[in-house]
């Protein structure tokens, strides 16, 4: 009797790892990440990026070091933390992305239109990629604090809120309906609440980010029509007003918090 106490003992505490040792999964999600970001495989496209910016491309044969981000013809540091944002050269609020294709055209004589069109992860798409995740790496541990004054900023302001609150599509789904709400969850990873301020490196300040799943890097603009597709959303189409006005929602919320793009992701 005494030997089978003494084995059943040993079993639950096999069993029954101490109460110390027991992790969440989102802590366990943070460790592998944590694990992960030593060797970022976005460290390859921040590379690129840095040379694309300086290499002379194009129909014009130009650099993009006149490309103006928001603080300046050539300045990339702390230009990330601060956009969307309006340009008064094209009358828009822009992201980084878009503000990038307006540079390429302008300064190195690509086609615009043809370039939006591209699918993500070919062509020139990568381009773009590579350039976002370069600058957004040149404002790592920078708080966000997107401007809200011009009417336009506050115009996409406003209509983000309503997109992100907007149900539809086959499952009647909202990015509310999986960023609205603590506690939300989908397979093993909680979901950030994005209609308030989320706190450092989450949401927003986490794109551009590089995707363990599928091996590709994604820019905002990627994650966000992606969100569309889930949804069984028509996607909205690269640099659109629906998906920047989104950025400005979710920059906005983000205010004071530290970018930690560009990240990696499960």
């Amino acid at each position: 009797m005494k030997r089978l106490l003494v084995l059943s003992t040993l079993c639950l505490s096999v069993m029954s790892p101490p109460a110390w040792s027991q992790k969440t999964t989102s802590q366990g999600i943070d460790e592998y990440r944590a694990m992960l970001q030593d060797g970022n495989p976005a460290d390859l496209f921040e590379a690129k990026g840095e040379a694309l910016w300086t290499q002379k491309r194009g129909p014009k044969n130009a650099t993009l070091e006149q490309c103006d981000l928001g603080k300046g013809p050539g300045v990339v540091k702390g230009v990330f933390v601060e956009l969307p944002r309006y340009f008064p050269d094209t009358r828009r609020v822009q992201d980084l992305e878009s503000r990038l294709l307006t540079c390429m055209a302008s300064l190195q004589g690509f086609n615009e239109a043809e370039i939006a069109k591209t699918p993500f992860g070919r062509g020139e798409q990568n381009t773009l990629t590579a350039l976002a995740t370069w600058i957004s790496a040149e404002s790592k541990d920078m708080r966000f604090n997107l401007s809200q004054a011009h009417s336009e900023e506050r115009t996409f302001y406003e209509v983000g809120k309503r997109l992100f609150y907007m149900r539809g599509g086959p499952h009647d789904f909202s990015c509310a309906s999986c960023h609205g709400e603590e506690g939300k969850r989908i397979r093993l990873q909680d979901l950030p609440k994005l209609n308030q301020n989320p706190g450092d490196g989450v949401g927003f300040a986490a794109w551009p980010a590089y995707r363990v799943s599928n091996g590709q890097m994604w820019g905002m603009q990627q994650r966000l029509n992606d969100c569309y597709r889930q949804q069984r959303f028509p996607y909205p189409g690269f640099g659109s007003d629906a998906t920047i006005a989104l950025g400005v929602f979710l920059g906005v919320n983000a205010k004071g918090s530290a970018s930690v793009a560009p990240a990696i992701k499960r």
